[in-house]
């Protein structure tokens, strides 16, 4: 069968002020999108992947009338839900046969409310790991529209909502195809945020699912950790590998592991860079870690094996605020990783969190301190976001007050206030945050030094921009921005 799979049109501003998107902007290959084609193309069928990070929405409407397509898989953030609705509607507009189903983080969490009032364009929804559910959807559409009983999918029959059983998680993620990256296009367009990657093109890899961790902030499909070990289910070392030599051979010369935490594994971490050392695999990377689960060893291997940064997230320098959102971590443990991985030569990124619940201005005036003592090579200050499916979302009126606008939740506006601040607090900690830290002369100094290509020119040049804003307009982080220029898109 014929299908599309797509990223609903959106534009920088929409998520960025004008003055620091040019430091902040990134676009990651979406994994989750190239693993469903993967799966599809496995099974036989035709794909063909439109993604509105370089296409308006007019555009991918005239391409899905030149496809005419059996299926149209769409995808949606929180953030992009109503765009997501609307580009379902109007592919039904197009041509009813289309039978349109949308998945990603918000569909999973909000499930059936994805098929209510103004949701008429959506056939179904695929609830969690969509690989085995997408494929089972077109085996069933070959030979009828009934997609009763295919676990993971709630759908429309005879004028009323049908909700099947949860699909399992996928244990065996080695029995994965790899993600179909040649679905991109040109994978030129597919680059991280300024100073977070070293060499282009840039792959991005995920080696591990789920996470340990409990933060209240975080959606987890395995809420009660039950799936895997701990919660996380792990590819093999020889899997992973395989990945890593494909992607070299396809021309890729990064790799930025997404995994909450590469180090989720002690072990497997060393087994893994032990192999990449010993084959000497010609490659720069990027991975997060956890601050209790890296020590100074791990992060050698780490560097001797290419890594040149990690991020270890700190979220607030105020342990009562770390406890309140579970982050199940010290202050003196995040100063022990940081210094351990600055110790063995490795570029440090940590972001912060503001408008924890119980936290005051006080308190984000004491992470800021903070993150000026840690002093890592980059720091993101953000407002916290409670997805739904999330415990502070689901609980939030024991914390304090969500928005109603989903276009909030961008890490960017703050979706949600706690009882002990504002919003014009939390927006204002986090422009005092940006200031603070970047203004530093000994910051400054060391980013000079630092500079070796045109590259790190073009960064520097664009985090001065965005420093000159942070000082120059006060509401830089209070307004919303509508529209952006759009130079990168097709229309």
């Amino acid at each position: 069968m014929k299908c599309v799979l797509i990223i609903p049109a959106w534009s920088p501003g929409e998520i960025f002020p004008a003055g620091t998107a040019g430091s902040q902007i990134n676009y990651w290959q979406p994994l989750g999108i190239l693993y469903v084609g993967a799966t599809l193309l496995e099974a036989g069928h035709e794909v063909e992947f439109l993604d509105g990070s370089f296409l308006t929405h007019e555009a991918i409407l005239r391409r899905v009338g030149q496809l005419k397509p059996d299926f149209a898989g769409i995808y949606s953030t929180t953030f992009g839900w109503p765009t997501a609705a609307r580009t379902a509607a109007d592919i039904k507009a197009l041509d009813r046969g289309i039978w349109t189903s949308v998945g990603g983080p918000y569909p999973t969490a909000a499930r059936d409310r994805c098929l209510g009032d103004g949701c008429e364009g959506i056939d179904a929804v695929v609830v969690g790991e969509g690989e085995e559910t997408v494929v089972a959807i077109l085996d069933r559409l070959r030979t009828a529209k009934d997609m009763a009983g295919i676990p993971g999918v709630i759908f429309r029959k005879n004028g009323r909502i049908v909700s099947n059983p949860p699909r399992p998680l996928i244990e065996d993620l080695d029995g994965l195809p790899f993600p179909a990256r040649e679905l991109l296009g040109d994978r030129s367009r597919y680059i991280p945020a300024p100073a977070t990657y070293k060499r282009k093109p840039v792959a991005v890899i995920i080696t591990s699912r789920g996470c340990d961790r409990r933060c209240i902030f975080c959606f987890q499909m395995d809420k009660e950790r039950k799936s895997g070990t701990r919660g996380v289910r792990f590819r093999s070392v020889e899997n992973v590998l395989e990945e890593i030599e494909l992607c070299l051979r396809q021309g890729y010369r990064e790799i930025k592991f997404i995994d909450d935490s590469l180090a989720s594994d002690y072990g497997r971490v060393l087994r893994l860079t032990g192999e990449i050392k010993r084959r000497r695999l010609d490659f720069t990377w990027f991975a997060s870690v956890c601050a209790n689960q890296a020590d100074k060893p791990l992060l050698q291997a780490m560097k001797d094996a290419g890594c040149w940064a990690v991020l270890i997230g700190g979220e607030s320098g105020v342990q009562r605020n770390l406890d309140t959102i579970r982050k199940g971590v010290t202050l003196e443990r995040i100063r022990d990783a940081v210094r351990a991985a600055k110790e063995v030569g490795l570029r440090v990124s940590v972001p912060f969190i503001f408008g924890i619940p119980g936290e005051t201005f006080e308190d984000a005036l004491e992470t800021i301190d903070f993150a000026v003592e840690l002093d890592p090579d980059l720091a993101n200050f953000h407002a916290i976001t409670p997805f739904p499916g999330t415990p502070l979302h689901d609980n939030v009126e024991e914390y304090g007050v969500l928005s109603g606008d989903l276009r909030d939740f961008t890490y960017q506006g703050a979706a949600f206030v706690p009882h002990t601040m504002t919003r014009n607090q939390i927006l204002e900690a986090r422009r005092l945050a940006f200031r603070r830290f970047y203004s530093r002369p000994s910051f400054l100094f060391r980013r000079l030094l630092q500079i070796r290509t045109w590259n790190d020119c073009v960064t520097a040049l664009a985090g001065l921009r965005s420093l000159f804003w942070i000082w120059a307009d006060k509401m830089l982080f209070r307004r919303r921005k509508p529209h952006a220029p759009a130079e990168h898109r097709i229309h």
